[in-house]
């Protein structure tokens, strides 16, 4: 199937509502397939993925996440994790503290982006709290919880959001000049 990666940009939207309808195991690798294709810092690919299905670890993510209740409302629900340590071995404290939470955000637009492309609706969640997250999912102290994707077929369709004006973001050269 070929798809349009503008299309797809400009197309994806975050969907807070799902039917039933279940997702293939299929979808589900293309889907870690199309992340672990993200850049990284050194290729050094510092993330991990965990799937989860069963309706008692997403309640458990609705609960670390602020009562989101749509979360457990998806048929797989993806928790992404970065790995501080696998970065810093090359880059130190810049990569535990910021080249692996990049290279982990590069691996989540391609999950969203690949999810879109199958027909499936996906949302980046990003308000939890890291530490019951650990605690739901039996994470090591040296994993980072950094997104929760709940991931279905849509059963709503948001509409397109205002973004801000180009002429208001790109700078020439530098700061200041439009």
């Amino acid at each position: 199937m070929k798809v349009d990666v503008f299309k797809a940009i400009k197309g994806r939207r975050s969907v807070r509502a799902f039917t039933d309808e279940p997702v293939s195991e299929e979808e589900i690798m293309k889907i870690i397939d199309a992340a672990r294709w993200a850049p990284s810092a050194g290729n050094i690919q510092p993330w991990e993925f965990i799937v989860v299905q069963d309706a008692k670890t997403k309640r458990g993510l609705v609960e670390a996440a602020l009562d989101q209740t749509f979360i457990e409302e998806a048929p797989v629900v993806f928790v992404v994790c970065a790995n501080p340590t696998r970065s810093s071995r090359r880059y130190g404290s810049r990569g535990a503290s910021l080249y692996c939470l990049q290279d982990t955000a590069a691996a989540i637009q391609n999950m969203h982006l690949a999810a879109y492309a199958m027909g499936l609706a996906t949302c980046w969640v990003g308000s939890f709290q890291e530490e019951e997250v650990r605690s739901v999912l039996n994470l090591p102290d040296y994993l980072r919880s950094v997104a929760i994707i709940p991931v279905g077929h849509a059963a709503e369709k948001p509409v397109a959001t205002p973004r801000r004006p180009l002429s208001n973001l790109v700078h020439h050269g530098m700061y200041g000049r439009k």
